[in-house]
């Protein structure tokens, strides 16, 4: 028997669990998101996969249209929250199997299994994940991996542990390699690449570089076992990365394994990036890469690039997928799922994202030329008119993706500090009782309306300007427009409109990755 008043009920979602007060195995609700988000994701796969099932069936003409039942994994289970949320809000469960190394750990979950009344579905393993994977025997249609720190040494034997079509949950928490600057040779080692490094308008889009890290590395992995990978989310959250794939047994997808990965050159003066695919398909033939026009100095700014990479090129998220997701998260009860709103705010941001790889920040942006930050309708307008998409992003606020070239965001900028400039000009013009420096910049103004005396002369800004002023550029700040609406600025006010709530807000002090427990 349980004798409850010895430990401490902690209740999230449908579960309850008992854990000893003096908290050896940890409790962080920070994870919440995590774990709400993990249910309804399971579900919406759970959902598409029997509808996948029926439509074949049909096709076929078969009667039994059952829908079988998921196998669950949870291979890194700590104190079984996860897996005994699982055990009472997924549907269509036949067994779910949370396995932990250490054995404070493994007796936590049995307690919890006992107090959850879950012994019909859920079962305990008290063993190593990765020869556990590599050893039972058996195969699960969701494994669920979340370590502390990387993913990696796990993920050879759970592509081989998983059925087909399964579906892989994977966290990286390891935020500081993948993401920060202060750690290429482990991201390298971990990862087999590396994000854009420290340049602050490349390091803008190291979330979005981690995320495409580990997609590369997992569908690498499974490539190895003629399997191939389909991201139907993948984010970048507080301080770690959640990934949702599909794996399947699909050998001419593995082919094209070398087209779907880049390297990316990142320029470190002005942020231009340009894509490398390490691979082509013509028809059916599958060729050599050819080299991109690239040379050691980038053509707008004269800065160097960093070579970032091999990374996942296609799309990181499935609209159906989400579009299931956020349909559960609508009906779901409020006092059950507590980070609803964020769910919703996150999921929508990460649907309306562009496919085009990478965001950049407006006011990284801004501040290469010294001038004020467009905002960001007047910016997806000028976007828009110039023939363009733009897209917000989950991963970093104020920050946008676009399929324009670099070139037209850059005259965007330069339009919008000439814009700026024909104010100040017809302001101060005519004043009589001007200052000498007032003096000096409407002078310098009438001889170049795209003058900024903030700049150095060898500055990143001035060599900006000094391109569109030559030959070298075929973009007019004539030509772009931040005042007439378009669709693609009418699309992002209505999106802004919708109240979205992005980021959890602090529980606790001190509330990010715990320390790894002890087995003392």
């Amino acid at each position: 028997m349980i004798n409850v008043d010895d430990y401490a009920i902690i209740k999230e979602g449908k579960a309850e669990i008992l854990t000893p007060k003096e908290d050896k195995v940890f409790y962080n609700p920070i994870q919440q998101f995590n774990r709400d988000l993990s249910v309804m994701a399971i579900n919406a796969y759970v959902q598409l996969r029997n509808e996948n099932k029926e439509e074949q069936n049909s096709k076929r003409r078969k009667v039994d249209l059952r829908a079988p039942k998921i196998n669950i994994l949870e291979a890194l289970s700590a104190t079984g929250l996860r897996a005994i949320r699982y055990g009472h809000e997924i549907a269509q469960v036949n067994k779910i199997v949370a396995n932990d190394l250490l054995a404070e750990a493994v007796k936590s979950i049995d307690r919890n299994i006992e107090y959850n009344k879950l012994n019909h579905v859920l079962h305990s393993n008290q063993g190593d994940a990765i020869k556990y994977m590599n050893s039972s025997g058996e195969k699960f249609h969701v494994i669920d991996l979340d370590p502390y720190g990387t993913a990696t040494p796990f993920l050879d034997s759970a592509i081989q542990a998983i059925e087909e079509d399964g579906m892989l949950l994977v966290t990286c928490t390891d935020a500081g390699v993948l993401a920060g600057a202060g750690y290429p040779e482990k991201c390298f080692a971990l990862y087999g690449g590396n994000n854009f490094g420290s340049a602050f308008i490349n390091s803008e889009a190291n979330h979005e570089a981690g995320i495409r890290l580990i997609l590369q590395m997992i569908a690498s992995t499974a490539a190895k076992y003629k399997k191939s990978i389909e991201p139907m989310l993948s984010l970048s959250i507080d301080f770690y990365f959640r990934l949702f794939i599909k794996v399947r047994t699909r050998p001419i997808e593995v082919k094209q394994l070398s087209s779907r990965t880049m390297i990316t050159y990142g320029c470190n003066g002005c942020g231009h990036k340009v894509l490398q695919p390490l691979g082509r398909v013509k028809g059916n033939k599958f060729q050599y890469p050819k080299l991109e026009t690239v040379s050691s100095e980038c053509r707008y700014c004269s800065s160097y690039y960093t070579v970032a990479g091999p990374m996942f090129l296609p799309p990181l998220h499935n609209h159906e997928f989400i579009d299931r997701i956020l349909k559960i998260n609508s009906a779901s009860d409020k006092n059950v799922y507590g980070t609803t709103e964020r769910i919703k705010g996150m999921l929508t941001l990460a649907k309306n994202e562009l496919d085009a790889p990478f965001y950049f920040n407006l006011s990284s942006l801004a501040s290469i030329f010294k001038s004020n930050p467009i905002p960001i309708q007047e910016f997806a307008r000028a976007i828009g008119n110039a023939g363009y998409k733009l897209s917000l992003t989950h991963a970093k606020k104020n920050s946008v993706k676009t399929d324009a070239p670099w070139e037209t965001v850059l005259a965007i900028q330069r339009a919008w500090l000439i814009d700026s400039n024909k104010k100040y000009l017809e302001e101060n013009k005519d004043k009589p009782d001007l200052t000498d420096k007032q003096k000096d910049k409407v002078n310098h103004l009438q001889e170049d309306i795209a003058y900024n005396g903030n700049l150095g002369d060898h500055s990143t800004g001035r060599k900006l300007l000094e391109y569109f002023a030559s030959a070298g550029s075929t973009t007019s700040s004539d030509e772009i427009n931040f005042k007439d609406d378009n669709d693609q600025s009418e699309q992002l006010h209505k999106l802004r409109k919708v109240k979205m709530v992005r980021y959890q807000e602090n529980p606790t002090k001190n509330w990010g990755p715990k320390a790894r427990p002890s087995s003392k």
